[in-house]
């Protein structure tokens, strides 16, 4: 099934997301409270909540969205692009700019979204933000009411554990068995708050994130048994 869907029709993304707010003494009192409750079972007894901030980002309540990496597929004939752009800066432009992307480029029934562990992470994250901003989700995103047959998302992680919903095997990982070039090669998810919070360096992150993103992409070509891009294939817009 997965070689009949169109390359073409596919949208691939990643999200890059910090804390909030730079520190834990930014949060009022109520917000640290629900923090220190939300993250109760996650922490070792010797972490304070204050302590367990810096991974305030992974929660969508805690968090924000700081980049989103898009890359889609052009093909015509024989000669295939792969184009790579981004939104990144503040989070509610960063949202309606990729709402207006959907809405506009990729809302007909045969286009879908794919990502690595998207369906856990990026996919609802995104949407719970642009909830807590009222922004309306546009229906790529919008679950409600849908069958599982329905949800127009693909997921490498989900493909490559062929039904094992014990199995995770991270972005990294799977490059590396795949014989794809690593997305990780300059920083990781763990990284990123430091740099942009105390480097105050967004490019650097962009180019991270485009990376996932092209990684996705490759991971996606190899389970279809396809050639993998080369670098003249792969255009920055």
């Amino acid at each position: 099934m997965l070689d009949k869907i169109q390359l073409d029709n596919i949208l691939f993304l990643d999200i890059e997301t910090v804390p909030e707010f730079e520190n834990f003494t930014d949060l009022d009192e109520t917000k640290k409270e629900l923090f220190d409750l939300k993250t109760r079972y996650q922490r070792k007894d010797d972490f304070t909540s204050e302590e367990f901030y810096d991974r305030a980002g992974i929660w969508a309540e805690f968090g924000k969205i700081i980049c989103i990496s898009v890359g889609y597929f052009t093909l015509k004939g024989d000669i295939r692009h792969f184009r790579v752009t981004s939104f990144f800066g503040d989070e509610i432009k960063i949202l309606k700019d990729f709402s207006n992307l959907l809405n506009n480029h990729f809302s007909l029934a045969q286009h879908v979204l794919c990502g690595h562990n998207a369906k856990e992470f990026d996919f609802p994250f995104i949407a719970r933000r642009m909830i807590i901003h009222n922004i309306q989700i546009p229906q790529k995103l919008n679950l409600f009411g849908k069958k599982p047959w329905e949800v127009p998302h693909l997921d490498t992680l989900e493909l490559w554990k062929f039904g094992d919903f014990k199995h995770y095997t991270s972005l990294k990982l799977l490059t590396n068995v795949l014989g794809i070039q690593s997305p990780k090669d300059d920083i990781d998810g763990s990284e990123v708050a430091r740099v942009f919070y105390v480097d105050n360096d967004i490019d650097r992150i962009v180019t991270y994130c485009e990376k996932d993103v092209i990684a996705v992409a490759q991971i996606l070509l190899r389970l279809r048994r396809e050639d993998l891009l080369i670098e003249d294939e792969i255009i920055h817009v």
